[in-house]
Formats: C-alpha cells, sequence, structure tokens
C-alpha cells in the first residue's frame, strides 16, 4: 500500500511517518508542505496514493479566521488535485472533538469533513473521518500542540506552570492514536456498500485532571530529573506520560555523574534506584568498538560507564543532528535514552570498556521493541 501523509513533518505526522516507516508492507509517498500552493506537486502526489491520512491544519493562531480560512484552504487545495487527477484513495481526514464546539477552529474541521465527504460521494473515493480527543506524546510543541507539551517543557527546566482551569481532560497517547490511524487506512469499505463515508470517533483512553498532570510531571522533576529515580512504569498512562516528560529533559542535563563512596576497601556507585520492574545487564566492549545503533518507541534505558572511556551518541529519527556524549569510569555516570532516539556507545578508549545496561522491560525476541538504524547514516 502507498501512503501519503500531509502534514507528515508535524506532531502526529511525524509519528505516524515513522510508525509507518518500520513495516515492509508499506510504501510512504513524501509530501511537502509547499505541494499545497503547487498544483503540479500536488497531482503528482495524489495521484500516486492508495491512501492519504490527511493531517496537515493549523491548530493555533491569535486570529481564529486564520484558522479557519487556511484548514478550508487545505482541504479545497487536496479536493482540487484528486478531482484534476480523477485519483481516488481511501482519504482518512483527522478532524477535532471541536466539530461541535462554537469556534472557528472546529467549524474548519466539521466543514473540511463535509466537503470531503461531498467528494467521495461523487467520485466514488472513500473517506475515514476520525474525531480525535487531546493527543500528547514525545515532540509535542509547547504551547501549541496540548496543555501536556507545556507543562513537560516548562517543569523540565525548572519553571513552575500556572493551571487556568483545574478540568478533568480526555488524552490519547500519540502512539495509540497511530494505531487507530494504521487501523483505520486497513478497513474494507466493502462492508459499508453503497456507503463512502465512515465517521470514527475516537473515544479518550485517559481521563486525566490537570493537577494530576502537573503533580505527576514535578514528581518526575524531583525524582526522576534531579536524584535519578525511576518512577512506577507499569501503568499505560504513566508510562506515556514518562516518556513524554523524557523528550523535554535539556540535552545539557547528561551525562549525570554517580555518587562514588570510597574507602579503604574500594569504591561504591548506587546504579538505578527504580519504582518498577527492569532488567539490569553489564557488556564489555574491546578498544575501538561501538555496540547499539538502534532505537526504542516505548523503552526506558539507562547506560552507565563504570570502568573505561566511552563516547555516546544519539539522533532522533527522521532527524540529521547528533548528540554525543563522553563518559569516563574514572568519574562514573549514566545517560538515559529517550525513545525514537537512535543510540550507540564506543569504547574510545585503550583499555576495556565496563557498561552497565539498565532497562525497565526484559527483553522480549517476540515484542522486542528495538529497531536498528545507524546513529550515523
Amino acid at each position: 500500500m502507498k501512503i501519503g501523509i500531509t502534514g507528515q513533518a508535524g506532531f502526529v505526522g511525524s509519528h505516524l511517518f515513522n510508525t509507518l516507516n518500520l513495516r515492509e508492507d508499506i510504501e510512504i509517498v513524501p509530501f511537502k508542505r509547499a505541494y499545497f500552493d503547487t498544483p503540479a506537486a500536488l497531482d503528482s502526489f495524489v495521484d500516486s496514493c492508495d491512501a492519504i491520512v490527511h493531517l496537515a491544519a493549523m491548530n493555533r493562531h491569535e486570529d481564529p479566521q486564520v484558522i479557519y480560512d487556511t484548514n478550508l484552504h487545505l482541504v479545497d487545495a487536496l479536493i482540487g488535485a484528486l478531482e484534476r487527477t480523477g485519483a481516488a484513495p481511501h482519504i482518512v481526514f483527522s478532524s477535532s472533538t471541536q466539530e461541535e464546539k462554537d469556534n472557528l477552529y472546529g467549524k474548519s474541521k466539521k466543514e473540511g469533513k463535509q466537503r470531503l465527504s461531498a467528494w467521495a460521494q461523487k467520485s466514488g473515493g472513500r473517506l475515514t473521518s476520525l474525531t480525535i480527543p487531546n493527543v500528547f506524546g514525545p515532540f509535542g510543541k509547547p504551547n501549541y500542540n496540548s496543555v501536556v507539551a507545556t507543562f513537560c517543557h516548562k517543569v523540565a527546566r525548572g519553571e513552575s506552570p500556572e493551571i487556568i482551569q483545574d478540568n478533568e481532560i480526555g488524552l490519547i497517547y500519540v502512539n495509540e492514536l497511530v494505531a487507530e490511524i494504521i487501523e483505520a487506512l486497513t478497513f474494507d469499505f466493502d462492508t459499508l456498500k453503497p456507503s463512502r463515508v465512515r465517521e470514527l470517533p475516537i473515544a479518550p483512553r485517559h481521563l486525566v485532571k490537570v493537577s494530576e498532570i502537573l503533580a505527576l510531571l514535578l514528581g518526575y522533576r524531583e525524582n526522576y530529573q534531579q536524584n535519578g529515580v525511576f518512577p512506577d512504569l507499569t501503568a499505560d498512562f504513566g508510562r506515556a506520560l514518562f516518556n513524554t516528560y523524557r523528550c523535554y529533559i535539556p540535552q545539557e542535563h547528561y551525562p549525570v555523574h554517580f555518587t562514588k563512596h570510597t574507602d579503604p576497601r574500594g569504591s561504591f556507585v548506587e546504579i538505578t534506584r527504580a519504582n518498577t520492574p527492569g532488567q539490569f545487564s553489564f557488556s564489555t566492549t574491546v578498544p575501538g568498538i561501538t555496540r547499539g545503533n538502534h532505537f526504542h518507541t516505548r523503552k526506558a534505558e539507562r547506560f552507565a560507564v563504570i570502568q573505561g572511556k566511552a563516547r555516546i551518541e544519539l539522533r532522533k529519527i527522521g532527524t540529521d543532528r547528533i548528540i554525543t556524549y563522553d563518559l569516563d569510569g574514572a568519574n562514573p555516570s549514566y545517560v538515559d535514552m529517550p525513545i525514537w532516539y537512535t543510540h550507540n556507545i564506543t569504547n574510545t578508549g585503550d583499555t576495556e570498556l565496563i557498561t552497565l545496561f539498565w532497562i525497565n522491560e526484559p527483553f522480549d525476541p517476540e515484542d522486542p521493541d528495538t529497531y536498528f538504524e545507524d546513529v550515523n547514516p
């Protein structure tokens, strides 16, 4: 299946792109935002796709009319290309629970859905409209995508966010939403004949008060970021929120040096304290050898160098920027690996390197959550 994603570089779009990229049965048709203003490029794009996930939209602007006009312009541009080419792919449209509210963003989503529905009925195309609740997850844009992104960004930098209204909000983690979108892409429309349109409301997975979210994040800052203690990661929401928070911790936080207790007998260092199950392991590495070059989508992992010299490199999937940390066992320290960052460790010394690893899930060959990609492609 050839799938295109408008808004490919956005918050949800990048997660969907990266997840689909792990599958061998799917080919992603590249998309650029400039296509909306280049009819020939947009025509070529829609004509190449078996399915298109339309995520491109404006969420916030000081003038709500700009949001309304922009979102409908994007829908109209897409429909125009579909009509010019005669292409009839399956369109998965990202709508919102704001549809029924009296605001121009919600109206833009509702009218966009109606226009795409009319196109599907007339052209023989197919439309799935997803009504999506508030989405959170790693790499969300603060003050734009969600209150979770804003709070994570502020708390990780030592700020104290203000709660304006302590409402209970319905949330879905971006990985959960991506799974819903992928399922929607494979829906058999023959079961709906003669209808060519399907509306699919997506229920929130987590109902949480704003104050509860902030309390958890403040706990992560104190216990994890400041003291290195992993929280309980057995619950879905706690694990999702923690993995989201970790991606906002400033780069300069690492490496974190351990407290080394030394007496005439030698030294003692506590490597990991965790309020959750996990697996400890260690490796030895000879000089010049690199280990790793893989990433995880849900696991929390710590690399602790206790002997020798090492360089740890990380690169966020889909980007070119490489983050580098140099560690020395003479002053033991650790670096924790954020999800969706491919990472490796290299022995840069002239003696054997000893590295301790902690990860919150024992390795399961049936569900390894380990994907190989070179940090230096």
